[in-house]
């Protein structure tokens, strides 16, 4: 029998995982399938797990759109199947989202709902904006109207209230302010326009019943808030400025060079910060070819003091053939294990096994260089990337006295193609920043941009005004080498580091 399953109507609030309820985030992380509209924050989706199915649903006006009914039968068919399902509604369910038409299906079908509030741009955008919607002297109330279809509207009553919140009126602008007129309210009325509020793209327009349609000719007023009344001219201008300034990277797109099929933890850090983020990937990993070698090491792991992993995919590989062999974590109780990264370190933990060493500058050169003991006469394993990898590491701690057995245990290649929306994003001139986390992401990338340009001049032609972003000393130094420069290194050789590095970056 299938297990029960159950559909959240979770609100997005407005603008980025800062306005989302702790609730909403939870909820987005754990999902098995998110069904969410065309205004949620791009951002909110790096939220989720990797194994999660995500379907836009959005409705825009103009554009293509997924009928009601539609989304009524993906809800109900997935909630019968056993899954845990997110439908994510811009601002909150129950404010013009049809949220009343879902329930409905969902309660015919006897599936199981939860809804999760959000804070509603209604509230949100006047306040961003540095507008009270209520005011002693200037307004005692104010309502909340779609201007989706005006002509229904009773505007001989809404002329008469103090203060006036629309949703969706951006395409019937003009004919609201000709009603609102009409019905007696002062062409010298104050009006402000909210667009894209909560976001780095933030924009507020004011002016008068008169003046605000020329004021915003030829700009999209969707999404958009309208707030019309004498509060507007309360607005604090100040609070206009807040939006950017809480994100450092907003308006900047940033190129992450990656590993295929690998969730990016450092996309979503980046997100956070207001980036937008294109990814690339620029590294291949898969088994080695042969497991032979690392086989006959687990087979004699009794006789190693030692076990060195210097990379989430190191951990990974290894750990899973050991489980393939039919041997558990057990069979290291005689170990100990050094870690390069905190990545590294996480990734052992997600394991029930932590590091006995970890060096503290976060890289193999400095794992020989603060070894924690003695290595005279130690056997140390080592499983690697099969080709491509640095020999410094091996070469110290065999200086050092310790006996260094390296096996392959996954191998690193570059893709055999660019990936054609960040190829298009480089022509285009799009892109702000490319990071690198290892020399093997600059090879690739590298390698990647020949097979599109004619020569090694022209590549650097095409990342003149890029910031080429390195995460540690080896990576930059292989920048300097290929692409002839880095513009700027993190100080802690980690992806938050780098993270760091980037927003603090003087963009010029």
């Amino acid at each position: 029998m299938t297990e029960q399953g159950k559909v959240y109507l979770v609100g997005a609030g407005v603008g980025n995982q800062d306005y989302l309820t702790f609730r909403g985030q939870e909820l987005i992380s754990t999902a098995e399938i998110l069904i969410y509209d065309a205004l949620v924050d791009e951002a909110l989706l790096s939220l989720t797990s990797e194994n999660c199915l995500r379907l836009c649903v959005g409705k825009r006006g103009g554009q293509v759109s997924t009928p009601q009914e539609k989304i009524n039968q993906l809800l109900v068919a997935y909630c019968l199947q056993g899954k845990q399902v997110v439908r994510l509604k811009s601002g909150d369910p129950f404010i013009f989202g049809r949220a009343n038409e879902e329930i409905a299906a969902l309660q015919t079908a006897n599936c199981s709902y939860e809804i999760v509030p959000g804070i509603s741009s209604v509230l949100a955008a006047p306040l961003l904006a540095g507008i009270p919607l209520t005011d002693k002297e200037l307004s005692r109330y104010f309502v909340v109207i779609s201007g989706h279809q005006p002509e229904q509207l009773n505007w001989s009553a809404l002329a008469k209230i103090d203060t006036l919140v629309i949703l969706m009126g951006g395409r019937s602008l003009p004919s609201i302010i000709q009603s609102l007129i009409d019905n007696g309210r002062s062409r010298l009325e104050p009006i402000a326009i909210i667009r894209n509020c909560g976001r780095s793209q933030q924009q507020v327009f004011q002016g008068t019943l008169t003046d605000i349609v020329e004021t915003t000719r030829g700009v999209s007023l969707s999404p958009a808030v309208i707030v019309i009344g004498e509060v507007v001219k309360l607005s604090n201008q100040d609070a206009q400025k807040v939006i950017p300034s809480l994100h450092p990277l907003a308006n900047k797109t940033i190129l992450v060079t990656r590993a295929e099929s690998q969730s990016s933890k450092f996309t979503k850090l980046l997100q956070q910060q207001g980036a937008k983020v294109v990814e690339m990937p620029a590294l291949a990993i898969t088994p080695p070819s042969s497991w032979h070698e690392l086989d006959q090491a687990i087979a004699n792991i009794a006789q190693f003091q030692w076990l060195i992993l210097t990379s989430a995919n190191g951990v990974n590989y290894f750990f899973e053939r050991l489980e393939n062999l039919g041997y558990d974590a057990r069979i290291l109780g005689g170990v100990k294990i050094a870690v390069v990264g905190r990545k590294t370190a996480a990734v052992l933990q997600k394991r029930q096994l932590n590091p006995d060493f970890i060096p503290p500058n976060y890289v193999a050169d400095s794992l020989a260089a603060n070894f924690p003991e003695e290595l005279t006469a130690k056997k140390i394993l080592f499983p690697r990337v099969e080709t491509g990898g640095r020999e410094v590491l091996v070469r110290e701690l065999t200086s050092k006295g310790g006996e260094v057995i390296e096996v392959a245990a996954y191998q690193s290649k570059c893709p055999e193609q660019i990936e054609q929306t960040a190829w298009k994003a480089l022509q285009q001139r799009q892109i702000d920043v490319v990071t690198f986390a290892s020399s093997k992401t600059v090879r690739n990338f590298y390698q990647l941009l020949q097979q599109q340009l004619s020569s090694a001049e022209a590549v650097q032609s095409l990342l003149e005004n890029i910031c080429l972003a390195s995460i540690g000393p080896q990576t930059s130094k292989t920048c300097h080498e290929l692409l002839g420069r880095f513009d700027l290194e993190a100080k802690e050789y980690t992806l938050e580091g780098l993270t760091t590095a980037i927003a603090n970056y003087n963009f010029g």
